[in-house]
């Protein structure tokens, strides 16, 4: 099943089912008006929704019609938590080698977990805007799971039966306001503006076996103004699995229905050839270009993202059709 949520006027939108092939849609306004009021109560509401999803990829929806991602909001537009990891360790090992400094203490056993901003998530079309291209404005291509309830210390078995729905999301970062708040040792703030996510949330048995102890084991593309940057896979080097993750955050408290978790960029290990590191599948952010230049060359030469320029995001199923849509912004708006 496939659900997205379109722009309505209001703070929560309209939520809507999508057929598999992403072409066609339907109002589910007969049965909920919005995410949030799913995942409140899944097991009355997915067996709804599930039979209308049947009813639109069989031809047999009177009201079909069709699907524009460019309507569409976040598939949930505001959420109680917004949490998320570093579960790629290539991504924080090149951080760390770059800067100079040591991994932090378990960083193989424990996952890295910030909290963001979630009560302003953006859609998959919508701008990135007011932000200063000084502040090193930086992608971040990855995976996030929506969750039902989950108690506080849950097992990461357990935790994996919370997953409701996957979608990929743009978690941006701003990464000289980032590299300024670190030192503080409070955590990021104003360095992790608002994130945007894919057109459609899926259930983890759109995927079929791509869906495999917690991870996703697709192949995430990435375009930067037009030209291939990235082709990583999302499934083996995914070092903590989304149940890992999960388990993390509700060790001290529960977590509502409706949190939201997401993996980080998803970063690929570079072959090594003569001492030196290459990028065969690209990468999933631009710190970790800048990373792989400084550590080869001794200073980074790739620039951040800057006004006018687009980034796109999506992963195509084996059929070779887009699982979730694309994500498709463009930086614009500057102060």
């Amino acid at each position: 099943m496939k659900l997205a949520t379109y722009k309505d006027g209001s703070r929560n939108g309209q939520l809507l089912v999508v057929s598999h092939d992403l072409q066609s849609a339907h109002y589910a306004t007969g049965i909920a008006s919005s995410l949030q009021q799913v995942l409140d109560d899944w097991n009355f509401f997915s067996p709804q929704l599930q039979d209308l999803s049947h009813a639109l990829n069989t031809g047999r929806s009177r009201h079909a019609f069709a699907f524009d991602p460019r309507q569409c909001m976040a598939p949930l537009p505001r959420a109680y938590q917004w949490l998320s990891s570093s579960a790629y360790l290539s991504h924080v090992e090149l951080e760390h080698a770059s800067r100079g400094t040591e991994l932090p203490g378990g960083h193989l056993t424990e996952p890295l977990m910030y909290q963001g901003g979630s009560d302003h998530l953006l859609g998959p079309c919508d701008a990135i805007v007011g932000m200063r291209e000084e502040w090193g404005i930086d992608f971040g291509a990855g995976i996030a799971v929506i969750t039902g309830d989950v108690p506080m210390g849950c097992t990461e078995e357990n935790s994996l039966d919370a997953v409701r729905l996957v979608m990929l999301a743009n978690d941006v970062s701003l990464r000289v306001v980032i590299s300024h708040e670190l030192p503080k040792g409070f955590g990021y703030l104003r360095g992790k503006p608002a994130t945007a996510f894919s057109p459609v949330a899926v259930t983890p048995d759109e995927l079929g076996d791509a869906w495999q102890e917690g991870r996703v084991h697709l192949t995430l593309q990435s375009t930067w103004n037009g030209r291939k940057i990235g082709l990583c896979e999302t499934g083996p080097e995914m070092h903590f699995h989304f149940g890992q993750l999960i388990a993390h955050a509700a060790k001290t408290r529960p977590l509502g229905a409706g949190s939201i978790i997401g993996s980080g960029a998803v970063s690929n290990q570079g072959a090594e050839e003569d001492g030196r590191r290459d990028w065969p599948k690209g990468y999933g952010s631009i710190a970790e270009k800048r990373a792989m230049e400084f550590l080869q060359n001794g200073a980074p030469k790739t620039d951040y993202l800057k006004a006018g320029d687009t980034i796109r995001m999506e992963i195509k199923g084996k059929n070779g059709h887009s699982v979730f849509g694309a994500i498709e912004q463009e930086v614009k708006g500057f102060e």
